[in-house]
């Protein structure tokens, strides 16, 4: 019995389907290649910082090291001209109240802005944005000047305190509570609730996404601060994680390994927040009304 022949459209819906997984896989191949390529500077430090450092300035490359060096992370902790330990320390406690204190701040003048009547609402808006054109070289003597006035050199007032409001976590903010449910104010406001109390516990409650986004960038950014921690912190104790790092480059004697394994080492608190929230960086500002 003979076959009936293919119709036109099946044959397109053939064609169509052809190109729609060759798509598929070019974009496979695409997200591999770029995820190799984002993968080789941690592959680097690991590689490096469990080497000697004769295997890291060998003409001929390995993949691994042929032996090991794991008592490199001792060493690294135990070099006396670099108090890592403490210099994580400071870092970690940098970070985490700057991201607090940010977040704070920033959501509670973003709804303000947002959601409070105010006249001069707007005015105050743009005059924050108008704060993102203006260099941080042009505030960063001033800055500095002031701190030095309080007595803050070298403390973690002075390293925290003048970085807590973020203009851009504002912006974030006031345009993700603009798209915000009144619904759920309104029945905040019939059972009693004032700004402050809906801000709390209904706007907090369902903003999880956007505060997670905010406060992963901040976070981030604090931790890779380098310019002002290396100004404002002059002694040791008061040192970054960045600013300890840095110490590498201007030492007579430049052990490779010791830089690697710092370097990983530095690093691995950031893999850790960006694995665990990196979801809602997207999620938040997608929410956030950024395109609007």
């Amino acid at each position: 019995m003979p076959t009936t022949p293919p119709t036109g459209r099946a044959r397109s819906g053939a064609r169509q389907d052809a190109r729609v997984r060759a798509g598929r896989a070019l974009r496979a191949v695409l997200l591999a290649v770029l995820a190799v390529l984002f993968l080789i500077p941690f592959y680097l430090l690991v590689r490096n910082g469990l080497a000697t450092e004769q295997d890291i300035t060998a003409p001929d490359w390995t993949f691994f090291p042929r032996d090991v060096q794991w008592s490199n992370l001792a060493e690294v902790f135990d070099d006396p001209n670099l108090p890592l330990a403490r210099a994580l320390l400071n870092s970690t406690l940098i970070a985490v109240a700057t991201t607090v204190g940010t977040v704070l701040l920033a959501s509670l003048a973003g709804y303000g802005l947002a959601r409070i009547p105010y006249r001069h609402a707007n005015a105050v808006f743009y005059a924050v944005l108008g704060t993102l054109m203006v260099p941080a070289a042009v505030t960063f003597v001033p800055s500095f000047v002031l701190v030095s006035s309080l007595g803050w050199i070298s403390t973690l007032r002075g390293l925290i305190v003048p970085t807590l409001f973020s203009a851009f976590a504002c912006f974030i903010f006031r345009q993700y509570f603009l798209g915000f449910p009144r619904e759920l104010e309104d029945a905040a406001r019939v059972d009693g609730l004032g700004y402050w109390r809906t801000y709390w516990r209904v706007v907090v409650p369902n903003s999880r996404p956007v505060f997670a986004a905010v406060g992963t960038i901040v976070f981030i950014g604090a931790w890779n601060a380098f310019l002002w921690p290396l100004v404002i912190g002059q002694d040791k104790e008061s040192w970054t994680v960045q600013v300890a790092l840095s110490t590498f480059t201007t030492a007579q004697n430049l052990n490779l390994h010791e830089l690697f394994m710092a370097a990983a080492i530095s690093i691995a608190p950031l893999v850790v927040v960006f694995v665990l929230l990196q979801r809602y960086i997207v999620a938040g500002v997608e929410r956030s009304g950024i395109d609007d």
